[in-house]
């Protein structure tokens, strides 16, 4: 690899960087972020999973047969801790409708790309970290629609005694026009262009980390005023979305006698959310409930933060694992 791919990738890893940077930016100068047109995010967004695609090849499902234990795990935790967790925080904090929405399509979304950047720098397992991505993404087409509209339209009713009808087939459609065809396309295009995307890959991923940034950065400059507003309640229920994700999906994994570092994986992948996919779906289907979009906005500023303290974790206790090994042979040769 020459010395600018080398630079492009670094640049890649340091992606909880750029987006604490982008938006402490957004925040104190909106006018650095506004100049984004909510009309670009499905197209950015497809850039992100586009780029997640050119990764791919079709014998990375075959290691989804092979060693199918923790994929299908981490993906049933995907889409039954984090969606429960949704639910229960959106009624404990009593959110506005809005809100309750936008933490619900976070809850309900697959994995995100970024997982598996911090599982590269947590030094885990980074191939079953993309396997779990590529899995609960494909599986959002169904699973993300039917989730949001079971939780939204139940809590509609149980805390605002109104009933709020989802376009169900508006999500799966939306689903797989930003998520899925970018993606088939990716693998469709390292297939049987494998030379230039093998040229172009190590840029890519720098490429979606701004468009991440660009993303995140426009919603919370463009909803400034409402974040102030709500106050701590809407940023603690999705700080509390994603710590007990990590949290959860590491215990569990770990009952379950998985490897250290394939339940560390599992853990980051739970933790993380699409909160790109949770912002597009808000805007586009949710158009009379402007404030939707803030929750994934909010989500994706903290699941970088917390995914960065977890992936140092991760590190240090790999490394006590280690030593204590290295001690425990040097015992049994004495």
């Amino acid at each position: 690899m020459n010395s600018l791919k080398k630079v492009f990738v670094s640049l890649a890893n340091l992606f909880p960087v750029w987006v604490l940077t982008g938006a402490g930016l957004a925040l104190w100068k909106p006018e650095t972020a506004t100049w984004f047109q909510p009309t670009w995010i499905p197209y950015f967004l497809a850039i992100i999973m586009l780029s997640m695609g050119l990764t791919l090849n079709f014998e990375d499902f075959a290691r989804v047969i092979k060693t199918p234990k923790p994929i299908l795990f981490g993906v049933g935790l995907q889409y039954t801790v984090m969606p429960f967790l949704g639910y229960f925080l959106a009624q404990q904090f009593h959110l506005p409708i809005d809100f309750i929405i936008g933490l619900v399509l976070v809850a309900c979304c697959p994995g995100g790309t970024a997982s598996n950047v911090v599982c590269f720098i947590a030094k885990t397992n980074v191939a079953l970290s993309v396997s779990l991505t590529t899995v609960s993404t494909l599986m959002a087409a169904i699973c993300t629609p039917l989730l949001t509209t079971l939780w939204v339209e139940s809590l509609s009713i149980k805390l605002t005694g109104l009933s709020l009808n989802v376009d169900t087939l508006g999500l799966l459609l939306k689903t797989v026009q930003v998520i899925i065809l970018p993606v088939v396309i990716g693998i469709l295009l390292n297939r049987y262009f494998n030379r230039q995307v093998k040229q172009v890959e190590p840029y890519t991923p720098f490429l979606a980390v701004l468009s991440i940034v660009f993303i995140v950065d426009f919603i919370l400059a463009a909803k400034k005023d409402a974040i102030f507003e709500i106050g701590s309640s809407l940023i603690m229920a999705v700080v509390l979305l994603h710590f007990f994700g990590f949290l959860l999906g590491y215990l569990f994994s770990r009952t379950l006698k998985f490897a250290e570092h394939d339940a560390q994986t599992i853990s980051i992948e739970v933790g993380m959310q699409n909160s790109g996919l949770a912002t597009e779906l808000a805007r586009s289907n949710f158009t009379n409930y402007a404030l939707a979009t803030v929750p994934g906005a909010i989500s994706a500023l903290t699941h970088c933060v917390l995914g960065s303290i977890v992936a140092g974790l991760c590190r240090l206790r790999s490394a006590n694992i280690s030593n204590n090994a290295s001690i425990s042979r040097d015992k049994i040769d004495i």
